[in-house]
């Protein structure tokens, strides 16, 4: 497959970068600055292109199989650059022929009862708000969206950290998972597993699913 990855710089971004790789996909990396991309590999292209600005990146991801995006506002500051980056995405990767979008999206938004969600716990830290807030306004996005799209917006568990990657992992809707203990968790590197595995599949499609141990 010929994938789109947008943010791959970041800690998670780097983390689906290597597992398509390592998965033998060819992939073109959109990022703001290559310098902070210190990935080599023959079927890697990194193209110097910001998200907001489909001019920058269009003709590189022309005919992908699907594009991925794991992208924040932690550099810009500003959460609202979440659901506009959605939106952006959403309207204009048609136009290079990709019709298939992976989201990485927060567990904020997941339910812990009907109606409950994640973020709405006094016990959510503070800190985490604005962005699981932005998230949350991205997922309205996608779910408002009249698209030709196929999108997936993908949330991990509670506790998204390094690990191992053991390729074992389930897959929930919009509920948060958790195990026998009470716990949601889950690897950066298995949470990669999971955005591959729905991009190789190319199932549950306009349609949020959660993902953890």
């Amino acid at each position: 497959m010929k994938l789109a990855l947008f943010g791959a710089t970041g800690h998670v971004g780097r983390s689906i970068l290597d597992e398509a790789l390592a998965r033998g996909h060819r992939v073109v990396a959109v990022v703001r600055d290559p310098a902070r991309l210190d990935r080599r590999h023959a079927k890697l292209e990194v193209v110097a292109g910001d998200a907001a600005r489909p001019a920058t990146w269009l003709d590189a991801v022309r005919g992908s199989d699907a594009a991925i995006a794991s992208l924040s506002a932690r550099r810009d500051g500003d959460n609202a650059v979440i659901p506009a980056l959605a939106r952006t995405l959403l309207e204009h990767l048609p136009e290079a022929g990709v019709k298939r979008l992976l989201w990485v999206g927060g567990a904020g938004s997941l339910e812990t009862a009907p109606g409950v969600r994640v973020i709405d716990d006094p016990a959510f830290p503070a800190a985490w708000k604005p962005e699981a807030e932005g998230q949350a306004r991205a997922l309205e996005v996608f779910r408002a969206s009249d698209s030709g799209v196929d999108w997936t917006f993908v949330s991990p568990a509670a506790l998204l950290e390094d690990g191992e990657r053991t390729g074992a992992y389930r897959l929930g809707g919009d509920r948060l998972l958790v195990d026998a203990q009470g716990a949601s968790r889950i690897s950066v590197a298995d949470f990669a597993v999971a955005m591959l595995d729905r991009a190789e599949k190319d199932d549950a499609p306009r349609r949020r699913v959660s993902v953890a141990y």
